[in-house]
This record gives C-alpha cells, structure tokens and sequence, in this order.
C-alpha cells in the first residue's frame, strides 16, 4: 500500500491501513509512506517494487498517480485511491468514487421516473464541474435536456417555458444547501450525489425527498462498526475503499489469481462501497444505492448498476 502516513494526509492514510489490515492478514500488508507528494510516492514505489509485490494499491491522490505509474511500469496491476478518472490507464485502476459514476447512476434513476430536463447546479469545485461534464456526455444517450447553471445564478429563478423537471446538486455545503431551500415548494425534483449525505437537522429539512446516488449506507454501516469496534474512531468512504481494495487483493490471492488478469477475468466483487467490476481502460465498475432523503435520514429506495 502507498500511502500518506506522514504529512497533511497522515490520519487518513493510516486509518487506510489500519481498514486494510481488517480485510487481509497483516503479514500479507506492506504500507510505503507517500507522505502526499508525487515525489514520495515515486520513491514509495521503488521501494515497494523491490518487494515483488502482487498489487499496488494507492497512491491516495491523483497528482501522485503518475509518478507511481511510471516507476510500476506495467510490472504489477495498481489500484489507485483516487477519483480523478482522468489518470485511468491500462494496469492502472481508479477506484475511488467518481463524479461520473454517481452522476450516471442518479440521472439514469431520475430518467426511469420520468425526469426529461436537469438542471445541473456548479458551485465551482472540480467534482461540480466534472458532474456537469458528465450530465453532459449523457444528454443524448437518455433523452435528456441537461442545463448548466451556477449556484449563485438568478437563473435558478426559471423561465415558465424552461423549468427543468429536476435539478442535480452533485457537491455538498452551504453553496448547495442554500439552492436547494430556495427550491422548496416549487415542485422540481432534488437530485444529489454521495457529496449531498449530511445528517445535520438543517441540512436534511433542505434535502428532504431528494433522491441521492450513494454506496449502500447499510454495508457501510457493517463496516464501519466494524472498524471501529477494532480501531475506535470512525470510518469514512476513502477508509472504506481500502478495506474494499485489500478484500479484493485477499479474494484474487486466495485463487492464485493476484494479478491484472485476475481483476478483468473476475465476474465482479461485492464491496462496502458498492459491487464492482474491472475494465480494461483502467475505469472500474460501480453499484449504487438509491437514496431518499427526509428529516429523519436517508432510506434506500432502489439499486443503480453498472455505472
């Protein structure tokens, strides 16, 4: 594993570890720090490589990637914690949580009910924009009018002729929360992402009946208790996605199947943070859950796949 286990990212990296540690045997786990730095996990994987690993996995961020990926050279499969999809490759996995993948999966919920018309609120953070991206790239697959609008935007007062059925709010925080309350009451559908998932009173009174592409909160939730049963502390989806990228590497070892090859030829992998599946180009895969959202939390109303 190359991780930041010193520096900015540390905590989390070692929350990594330590979730890693609970889905495979610790003698099987070797953690490389990173320290968050292209330059370190260059050097972390020159110093894994001479282990003759099985399988990378990390770095954690995508400016990382690239130097990793170029000292792995192809010579064992990597499986990358971060959700820039842009640093895909052959032998190189992305396996964090897109905005592509749970942009597709809650607009292709949203078209099976009828929605025609999105708006796609940008609060200027790159997930927004790679959201809108991906909205975009959709339009003529669902038979969808996909918007744009910016979250300060007065075009959020809509048009009588150019009122969108739902509005997507693929970030989180007050930026996001502010348009859905000025959304209340004007029958527009609330679409949201795994951004959106905040149990604050405040937040969920302005969430409520939006639908929200989400891992399944009821798996993570196993995990969770889980890992703090045995670490304390809490777990968040990064943390989870390193015990997900270690049970896969333990369920590939315990078939002699470790390996690229092994990721492409399996039929999928059932995940905390939803089932998945390896591609060739490097993207992976990815079940939903489908979420609605009321003032008492969010309850699963149906599954997205594949996204």
């Amino acid at each position: 594993m190359l991780l930041p286990l010193t520096g900015q990212h540390a905590a989390l990296g070692l929350s990594m570890r330590q979730a890693a540690l609970l889905a495979e045997s610790a003698d099987m786990v070797q953690a490389y720090d990173t320290v968050g730095t292209a330059e370190g996990a260059a050097a972390a994987a020159v110093q894994a490589l001479r282990r003759n690993p099985g399988a990378i996995l990390g770095p954690l961020t995508g400016p990382e990637v690239p130097a990793v990926v170029g000292r792995v050279n192809g010579r064992v499969p990597i499986i990358s914690f971060t959700n820039d999809a842009v640093q895909r490759s052959s032998g190189n996995w992305v396996f964090g949580i897109t905005p592509s993948q749970v942009t597709s999966a809650i607009l292709r919920y949203a078209r099976g009910r009828g929605v025609r018309a999105v708006a796609v609120v940008d609060d200027g953070t790159p997930w927004s924009a790679a959201s809108a991206v991906e909205a975009g790239r959709m339009e003529s697959e669902l038979g969808m009018r996909v918007s744009v609008v910016q979250a300060t935007s007065e075009a959020l007062a809509f048009a009588a002729d150019a009122t969108p059925d739902a509005v997507l709010l693929p970030g989180s925080g007050e930026p996001m929360l502010a348009v859905a309350r000025r959304l209340r009451g004007s029958g527009i559908q609330l679409l949201g992402t795994v951004q959106a998932i905040d149990n604050r009173p405040d937040a969920l009174e302005a969430l409520d009946g939006a639908w929200i592409a989400s891992p399944d909160p009821e798996k993570f939730g196993d995990f969770a208790t889980e890992y703090e049963a045995r670490n304390g502390g809490s777990a968040g989806t990064i943390t989870a996605l390193a015990y997900d990228a270690a049970s896969i590497c333990h369920a590939l070892r315990q078939r002699d199947a470790l390996s690229g090859e092994g990721l492409l030829a399996s039929q999928g992998f059932r995940c905390v943070t939803g089932a998945v599946r390896f591609r060739t180009d490097g993207s992976v895969a990815r079940d939903f859950a489908i979420l609605l959202a009321s003032h008492d939390g969010f309850e699963k109303v149906a599954a997205s796949s594949g996204a």
